[in-house]
């Protein structure tokens, strides 16, 4: 982790060595990251209290299978609080995740989401 970067204990990390962090973010405290599929977090993210990113599910068919896709979160994103980031999903830069999303599908840069499932609720200039 670079050392502009910060992280608010307590967090929860369960493959450390999976998770790549940026320049300049901050991860406010009670984060979960559920990290075997990989997360990157690029620069300048802001990520809010109690923010889950989970890279794993379990396979509808057999429960004891564990799929793992990689989350993406690019430049410039931030993410309010209490907001679900599931497996496989790339936030765009620039973007905002509203408080309490729950973020299914790829983000595009430059818009805000909310909802669950998260849906595009404002485009960004």
């Amino acid at each position: 982790m670079e050392s502009t970067s910060q992280i608010l204990p307590p967090v929860y990390i369960d493959f450390g060595r999976q998770v790549q962090v940026g320049k300049n973010v901050f991860i406010n405290h009670n984060c979960t990251m559920m990290s075997a599929g990989g997360i990157v977090i690029e620069d300048d993210v802001q990520i809010g209290p109690q923010v889950t990113l989970t890279t794993t599910n379990h396979d509808f068919d057999d429960r004891f299978t564990l799929l793992c896709k990689p989350i993406h979160i690019k430049r410039n994103v931030w993410i309010g609080a209490r907001a679900l980031i599931l497996p496989g999903v790339t936030v765009g830069e620039n973007a905002v995740i509203a408080g309490g999303a729950v973020v299914t599908k790829d983000v595009e840069p430059n818009v805000v989401v909310g909802g669950s499932p998260a849906r595009v609720l404002k485009r960004l200039d």
